[in-house]
């Protein structure tokens, strides 16, 4: 059973309580964040403009969810790009309330599903922090591959940080018409 959704707006509220409530939780895997990206007015601008992005083909915003539905996370195929390359970069997070318990795996899982088989993607690709383990165990569980190390390749918790890259071949690609 799918465990991710397409983002609509209607999810721009329950995504900034989430946000707000893991702040904390999810400082040290992403950029540092000033007080206005916990507001529901920046959370819908946000939402909004993945959105367009999803509607031009160059990114896929998802929620994930729990057993009952309501949201506890996202997962988002971004930088889509068609022609030669055919591949996404895959990001997600899960709350602290439900981290541990397979969901960022099964969002994973679903996520790869989406990619090679609907979107017809040749590959996806993760950027992990060396010392994020549940993230690289979460990529491993489902295929992806560790190729290469980027020097100072984000700015993370307001440092530039080196990141192991993942990756995910999709073996069965074929050209779409």
């Amino acid at each position: 059973m799918p465990v991710t959704r397409l983002a609509s707006m209607n999810d721009a509220a329950a995504l900034t309580d989430l946000l707000t409530t893991n702040r904390d939780f999810l400082a040290p895997w992403q950029p540092a964040r000033n007080e206005t990206f916990f507001s529901l007015d920046t959370q819908r601008e946000l939402l909004a403009d993945a959105l367009d992005a999803y509607a031009r083909g160059t990114a896929l915003p998802l929620v994930i969810t729990a057993e009952d539905g309501q949201p506890i996370g996202r997962l988002t195929l971004s930088g889509i790009t068609r022609g030669a390359f055919q591949s996404a970069s895959l990001g997600y997070w899960v709350s602290t309330s439900h981290n541990g318990r397979g969901f960022a795996t099964a969002a994973v899982t679903d996520a790869i599903t989406i990619a090679f088989q609907e979107l017809a993607l040749h590959r996806l690709q993760a950027e992990i922090l060396p010392h994020n383990t549940a993230s690289q165990r979460v990529l491993t569980r489902n295929g992806f591959v560790p190729f290469a190390v980027a020097p100072a390749y984000l700015n993370i918790a307001g440092s530039w940080q080196d990141h192991l890259i993942y990756h995910r071949i999709n073996e069965r690609w074929q050209a779409t018409a």
